[in-house]
């Protein structure tokens, strides 16, 4: 199993993270705070109408103040649960919710590079994850 003192863990979760925030529209909340790929998913899912036990479990933990904190650990607990090619991939079926957060080099927004992000995500569910939530 991959744990948290994985090198390959922290590399994997870093180009995950860069592919969310590659080319992310920059958003701003009402009090002005920065949005992103957590709010992107949280939105996604929402649309989607998804009740994501990822979402409700990160938005539970006190600590986590920050959006990207926020992404990190809804990341972490969709690799724990083998959930994050499935929520990802319901994330990306609006294509007007992808063009309203991300600007045109977005892989998102390419079919061809969509569908090899997805594949290789599901492949991943192969992997069991023991990470602290």
């Amino acid at each position: 199993p991959v744990t948290d003192g994985s090198r390959e863990l922290h590399s994997l979760c870093a180009q995950l993270e860069f592919l969310l925030q590659f080319d992310l529209k920059e958003k701003r909340s009402f009090f002005g705070q920065r949005k992103d790929y957590w709010d992107f998913l949280c939105q996604g899912l929402a649309r989607c109408r998804q009740e994501h036990e990822g979402i409700h479990f990160v938005t539970s933990l006190d600590k986590l103040k920050t959006p990207v904190g926020r992404g990190r650990a809804f990341l972490r607990y969709c690799l724990v649960h083998r959930q994050l090619a499935e929520s990802l991939q319901l994330c990306l079926l609006d294509p007007e919710n992808l063009c309203e957060w991300y600007y045109a080099r977005s892989p998102f927004l390419s079919p061809k590079r969509q569908a090899e992000i997805l594949g290789s995500l599901y492949e991943l569910d192969c992997v069991t994850f023991h990470l602290a939530l």
